[in-house]
């Protein structure tokens, strides 16, 4: 299986099944002399983790990090940075009555056709659960990025119909963390969190968008043609679990808009040179401009629901399946860092690449 590896200089390399023994991954290219603060990586780990509230899947992993090796007297030694998160409550026999059956809108029917077989319990590689080395490596990606004065937050802004007005401007980010849908808006939260209440009553999920803004952004990170800083964005968003969809900038609210409109006019601050408005999200012609970077994804309503659906199995014939077991009414909330460990992988690489600054 191919498809395990992320990034160029600072690169991930991820391992594990969800039902397997533990999850983990290899960073290489962590840079030498970095306080490797395990408090904060485990601290990210526990935004991830599950059991977090009543709108999340009730299954209770503590997801504890131990770094193996690239850490000496607590800082990084430049070499290869390993790491494992033991699989301590699974449930494998939750999903004994899918071992021959297709879950809709899962991989199992397409993991079966491209590799022959498929791990049945809880998707294997396929699960959400890989997830956890990224949010690892996304927090190690952060404490590099605090030399640089670079930040990473993202936030719930929508959830089903329920979305937020205005941009990121328009909110303190850092509200988000007081609810457990992590929206900072206080009173759209509570909204956000009774529809998934009530969906996840009548056994059914629902989907969402979650914000990430990047700032601090020196300039220069992104390679044209096919290395944009939006591409590589692009891939790392579009490549977690349940993300349909991906923008930045104006997005496509910016068809909308008249050239004359949409157009980010310089000017001078000092001796740098900024932009009035953002409609670029901070990239232009693939570069960093040093303004805010700021992204939108989307994500799908969870595929595994308790309710009884249609499919098929592996001798093609129509069947009926109901799963079982502990599941996410809406992955929306626990997403969220995941969404910033991507991004925070993906602007430390591409300013490594570049060399935008020095550490």
């Amino acid at each position: 299986m191919a498809g395990n590896i992320f990034g160029r200089i600072f690169r991930l390399t991820t391992f594990g099944e969800s039902h397997g023994a533990a999850v983990g991954g290899i960073v290489d290219g962590m840079p030498s002399g970095v306080a490797v603060d395990v408090e904060f990586i485990q601290s990210e780990l526990n935004r991830r983790r599950p059991g977090q509230s009543k709108i999340t899947t009730p299954r209770d992993e503590k997801d504890q990090v131990r770094i193996l090796s690239g850490v000496m007297n607590g800082l990084s030694t430049g070499t290869p940075l390993a790491f494992e998160v033991l699989n301590e409550n699974q449930h494998s026999n939750d999903y004994a009555n899918i071992v021959d059956t297709f879950r809709p809108s899962h991989a199992d029917y397409t993991y079966t056709e491209k590799y022959g077989l498929r791990d049945h319990r809880g998707g294997g590689r396929s699960s959400a659960r890989e997830t956890i080395s990224r949010v690892v490596a996304g927090a190690l990606a952060k404490l590099v990025l605090k030399h640089y004065g670079v930040t990473v937050e993202a936030y719930t802004s929508q959830i089903g119909g329920i979305k937020l007005a205005g941009t990121y401007q328009d909110y303190d980010i850092a509200k988000a963390e007081e609810n457990i849908v992590r929206c900072p808006d206080a009173e759209v939260a509570d909204k956000m969190i009774a529809l998934i209440d009530e969906v996840r009553m009548q056994k059914d999920s629902i989907g969402g968008v979650i914000t990430c803004v990047v700032k601090g952004m020196p300039v220069g990170a992104g390679d044209p043609c096919f290395d944009k800083l939006q591409a590589m964005l692009g891939h790392a968003m579009m490549s977690i679990n349940a993300v349909k969809g991906f923008e930045y900038g104006s997005g496509f609210d910016g068809v909308e808009m008249r050239g004359s409109q949409h157009n980010d006019i310089f000017y001078m601050e000092g001796d740098r040179v900024r932009t009035k408005t953002n409609y670029s999200g901070g990239i232009q012609g693939g570069i960093s401009n040093g303004e805010d970077i700021y992204m939108r994804v989307a994500f799908k309503p969870t595929a595994t629901i308790l309710m009884a659906q249609h499919t098929v199995n592996a001798k093609h014939e129509e069947v009926e399946t109901e799963v079982k077991g502990r599941h996410d009414p809406c992955v929306v909330p626990r997403a969220v860092p995941i969404v910033e460990a991507m991004a925070a992988i993906t602007v430390l690489d591409a300013i490594l690449v570049n060399r935008c600054v020095k550490l």
